[in-house]
């Protein structure tokens, strides 16, 4: 297993030959490399996109998860960019997935990246501005919370307790 990856990769994706760590260059992580053709097989961060979506009463967004990581822990809607996609347009296509709303992006909160960990997290303030709350299978429910009653001590993620708590900031010192 890489030390920069959850997930173990061990053969080459274009000859079949087993993949080894090697240290390429003294500055750079180790790399995996066929032992086989050479191929340097890197692995590359994976990126998510994330929405603090505020309704009329500046209440918050935020969805139970019904999958793993984070079974039953509370997230604003979110998930991976598809390759090809715009960051903007998978922000506005996870919230229809994950919470049935159409939203109006309003500015970037912040960009979320920690080591040993794949994801890197873009996360918007978001409006909603059509649909009704409901959840996906990927989530158990759907709420809108008070800033006084965001459930701090059940969020799923370290980025999502960082970009709420920074998100909270900004709209106090934007008031």
């Amino acid at each position: 297993m890489h030390p920069h990856d959850e997930r173990p990769y061990s053969f080459c994706p274009l000859c079949g030959g087993g993949l080894e760590p090697r240290l390429l260059r003294p500055y750079d992580p180790e790399r995996l490399v066929c032992s086989r053709c050479g191929f340097v097989f890197y692995l590359d961060p994976k990126l998510a996109v994330g929405t603090i979506i505020r309704d009329e009463r500046n209440h918050i967004v935020l969805v139970r998860r019904a999958i793993e990581p984070g079974y039953g822990l509370w997230v604003f809607p979110g998930g991976f960019v598809d390759r090809g996609e715009t960051v903007e347009a998978a922000a506005l296509r996870e919230a229809r997935e994950e919470a049935s709303l159409e939203i109006r992006l309003d500015h970037l909160i912040n960009i979320y990246s920690y080591p040993s960990r794949a994801p890197v997290i873009i996360v918007y303030a978001a409006t909603a501005i059509g649909g009704c709350l409901t959840c996906d299978e990927e989530s158990l429910e759907g709420r809108y919370f008070a800033p006084d009653e965001i459930p701090w001590d059940n969020l799923a993620f370290r980025s999502t307790q960082e970009a709420l708590r920074e998100y909270l900031d900004g709209k106090i010192t934007r008031s």
